[in-house]
């Protein structure tokens, strides 16, 4: 079973796939952080990706306790690099038991 970070990538992943302003998406993963490569259609200028990312995040977020990090990386002639990353809350979200210091039901 996937989590809702995995799901959203997925649905992130799919969209950018679908979209009519990006002519080819390639993902990679260095160093453990996730990079986006995208290839824009002859049309597209580099704010339409930035929109077209914001609004795949939003649609893979919908839903779920997820923010996005997104950092544009670099340029190439061909493509444009972002590093895109789903964040999950730091703060627990419920009550385990255990009566931990930073419990939820003490705040």
């Amino acid at each position: 079973m996937k989590t809702d970070h995995e799901r959203a990538f997925d649905l992130f992943s799919e969209d950018l796939h679908r979209s009519s302003v990006i002519k080819n998406v390639q993902f990679k993963q260095i160093t453990g952080l996730p990079f986006v490569y995208l290839w824009p259609a002859h049309q597209a200028d580099q704010s339409q990706l930035e929109d077209q990312l914001k609004r795949s995040a939003a649609k893979a977020m919908k839903g779920k306790r997820l923010t996005l990090a997104m950092s544009y990386v670099r340029k190439s002639q061909a493509f444009y690099v972002y590093r895109v990353r789903f964040l999950v809350p730091q703060r627990k979200m419920f009550c385990c038991g255990n009566f931990c210091d930073d419990c939820i039901r003490f705040t």
